[in-house]
């Protein structure tokens, strides 16, 4: 819209806009790096903690939008420059943002995220040196910035991160950190005989030294490690642990005698840690022939798997950053697959005659709210019907054990119904445990809650039961366990009880997730739609303002939600969430510059544009119906398999998905005198939605699924192509259309 960026020449104005992102890239990782947050103090609204951490965290979201803002000065003025090669420029934004994606978790896991975030960077200033003009001088500064971002990460130069507030990891003894794809792993100083490891900053296992000696580990008569094989009586002869970490039940298991062990991690640094720097330290246990320590995702590793357990034990095995914030709920966002109804039918399918399935818990507040357990015992039953079990409460146990750190529950599930034998060892056990409870055994009292959601006897909002939170069962359409709240009693009670807010569980996410909804909307409003007050006199002069408005907001918004809800529901059949967020990204961005390519094919062909929309409604339907069967089926396959399949499942998605907007721009341009201001109004309204559909997106899948958000994404397309129809004819019947 400035029209002092609009007469600068073309070069001079991309060169210097790189620039500018290269270097606002580096400075932003150094704000976010040093910025003190406490996101708890966010809900005590009264409070001047509260105003200081909300201004924090609008800086945070400042200093990554800066670089942004520098690429879209870069790329809305090029398209608009060249508004007839704007299919083939925009086809080539996307390929090589496709490509980045494939790229970045590679990157991640070989250099580090920070570095990769200034390799980013350099690149920028690379593309300001190649533009800018031989003779300038700012060609040499873009040249030494590159080089100094690049050498920064390598003599180790970035500035360390400080932490949130409220992490268990400030002032703690670090002796060794390493970057991965999934979080970040730091190795506390041994203490008590063993290394705490720090995911994300927060408390996420441990590392027990061992020195061979598996007779003088006692310890494990008195710890709750104990009830799995008390349950069963005898060792089990194969044993799968989901969530493996350290290696801590790894050696449970040894002690009480267990064989055939299959120890699942997701996080690469984690067993790289066991079969690394710390191999010693725990008594080789990765080098025992009856231990096979695999790094992959639970239910992948399970699908893949022909063998059948005695022993199949969930141990707690979501790490609070999956989603880099236990304090400010994100975790609650983050679907998991690990806890659906599908999951525990494939897990009990693969039980032996006399397995067992154990997962434990820990509660926040047991007597109060114990959402984790009511929630899974919900799921529990729902999947033992699904395999024909007519009364599940039968199959199920509970416990709850207490420490002065920690409530934890163990659930136990199995395929046939306890005996009075089982149900007699493991009442014991669990009352000679420090604070052993017994809450659910099939034929007797426990805890009235628990009782009343394991035995059925009510539904799942029974009156022993405190709270109106939702804890009924989870299905792989709607993944998200940790989704107590619902969002439309946060958004009534969005200023109360703080007091209350001591459970990062306890709306705390839902609260956070509208709080960067109004951010969000913010920042797109203020730096994207207020601008035209600049220009307003030529703003309100451009023909069918509004109805393009809707045309290029509907495409913002139904991109977000065919985009985000694919990557969320492919986080299944990929098996990690960063492939499937790389993957994912990648295939649609890769054919989607293909479709753009291909959509001066469609600029004045009216008819093929209605054959593009009845597509993307055949596709819809293929997703909604083909995705649950497509996953189930190749769940077991080769990793690259899956990959492959994704990127021929996405590929002709991306396709008609890149038709829509290259065509809408050189529709606007041609509509009057002021292409340049129409091709921003066209960006600014897409990037506006977009923003809200990022945040919207994910409030809509937790609250009713991802198919209901791939059909709102089919209709959001369907009122863009009737918009188009309308502000288009003029310039199909009159205007010269460029390309």
């Amino acid at each position: 819209m400035s029209r002092r960026l609009r007469e600068a020449p073309l070069d001079r104005l991309l060169a210097r806009s790189a620039l500018v992102g290269s270097v606002t890239t580096g400075l932003g990782y150094v704000a976010v790096a040093r910025m003190p947050l406490d996101t708890v103090a966010l809900w005590e609204y009264t409070s001047g903690a509260a105003v200081l951490n909300a201004g924090r965290l609008g800086l945070l979201c400042l200093a990554l939008f800066l670089p942004f803002a520098a690429i879209g000065v870069f790329v809305s003025s090029l398209l608009s420059r060249r508004r007839e090669r704007v299919g083939r420029l925009y086809a080539a934004d996307l390929l090589g943002a496709g490509l980045a994606c494939a790229l970045a978790v590679p990157l991640h896991a070989m250099i580090g995220p920070p570095a990769a975030v200034y390799l980013a960077a350099a690149v920028l200033a690379g593309v300001a040196c190649l533009l800018e003009d031989p003779g300038e001088a700012l060609r040499g500064v873009a040249g030494a910035v590159g080089i100094v971002l690049l050498l920064l990460p390598t003599l180790g130069a970035l500035p360390s991160i400080t932490t949130e507030g409220s992490k268990h990891i400030g002032g703690a003894d670090i002796e060794h950190t390493a970057w991965g794809p999934v979080f970040r792993v730091d190795v506390g100083s041994e203490v008590f005989g063993r290394h705490i490891l720090y995911h994300d900053g927060l408390v996420g296992s441990n590392i027990v030294g061992f020195d061979g000696d598996l007779p003088a580990l006692t310890d494990f008569e008195e710890d709750v490690r104990s009830l799995p094989f008390e349950v069963l009586g005898e060792a089990p002869g194969r044993e799968l642990i989901i969530g493996s970490a350290g290696g801590h039940e790894i050696l449970a298991s040894r002690y009480f005698g267990a064989t055939g062990i299959e120890a699942v991690e997701l996080n690469p640094v984690t067993t790289g840690l066991l079969e690394g720097r710390y191999r010693e330290y725990s008594g080789n246990l990765v080098d025992e022939p009856e231990v096979h320590v695999v790094t992959a995702d639970g239910r992948t590793h399970l699908a893949r798997s022909d063998a059948e357990f005695d022993l199949t034990w969930f141990v707690a095995p979501d790490s609070y950053a999956a989603t880099n914030a236990a304090s400010s709920g994100a975790f609650v966002l983050s679907e998991s697959y690990l806890y659906t109804v599908e999951m525990l039918v494939e897990s009990l399918e693969h039980l032996g005659e006399r397995g067992v399935i154990i997962a434990q818990f820990g509660e926040f507040d047991f007597d109060a709210r114990p959402n984790r357990t009511r929630r899974y015992l919900n799921t529990a039953r729902a999947a033992l019907r699904e395999i024909g079990v007519q009364d599940p409460g039968l199959h199920l146990m509970v416990a709850r054990t207490s420490d002065a750190h920690v409530e934890l529950a163990t659930i136990v599930i199995k395929q046939v119904a306890f005996t009075t034998e089982e149900i007699e060892r493991f009442s014991q056990k669990v009352l000679s445990l420090e604070g052993g409870t017994v809450e659910y055994v099939p034929g007797a009292v426990g805890g009235a809650c628990i009782t009343a959601t394991a035995s059925g006897s009510e539904d799942a909002r029974h009156s022993a039961c405190s709270g109106s939170y939702m804890v009924s069962a989870v299905h792989d359409d709607s993944p998200f366990f940790w989704h107590f709240t619902p969002f439309s009693t946060v958004a009534v009670d969005i200023l109360g009880d703080v007091d209350a807010l001591v459970d990062p569980e306890d709306a705390i996410g839902e609260r956070l997730l509208l709080f960067l909804l109004g951010i969000a909307s913010v920042f797109a409003g203020v730096f994207l739609l207020l601008p035209f007050v600049l220009v307003r006199q030529t703003w309100q002069a451009l023909p069918h303002k509004l109805t393009s408005g809707v045309y290029f907001g509907s495409l913002g918004l139904g991109f977000m939600l065919f985009e985000i809800a694919l990557i969320q529901r492919l986080t299944l059949l990929l098996g990690y969430p960063t492939y499937s967020l790389t993957v994912t990204l990648a295939a649609l961005l890769v054919s989607t510059g293909i479709g753009a390519s291909l959509s001066g094919r469609l600029a004045d062909r009216p008819r093929l544009r209605m054959e593009a929309g009845g597509v993307l409604a055949l596709l819809t339907a293929v997703y909604l119906v083909g995705i649950g069967p497509l996953t189930e089926a190749l769940l077991s396959s080769p990793l690259i398999v899956r990959v492959l399949a994704t990127l021929v499942l996405l590929a002709p998605l991306g396709v008609v998905l890149g038709l829509f907007m290259p065509l809408g721009l050189r529709v606007v341009a041609g509509l009057g005198a002021e292409g340049p201001t129409y091709v921003a109004w066209a960006w600014a309204v897409n990037g506006f939605c977009s923003v809200i559909g990022s945040v919207l997106t994910t409030i809509l899948s937790m609250t009713f699924g991802f198919r209901a958000v791939l059909i709102l994404g089919l209709l959001a397309y369907v009122v863009a192509l009737t918009a188009l129809r309308r502000f288009s004819a003029p310039a199909v019947a009159g205007a010269v259309v460029p390309g």
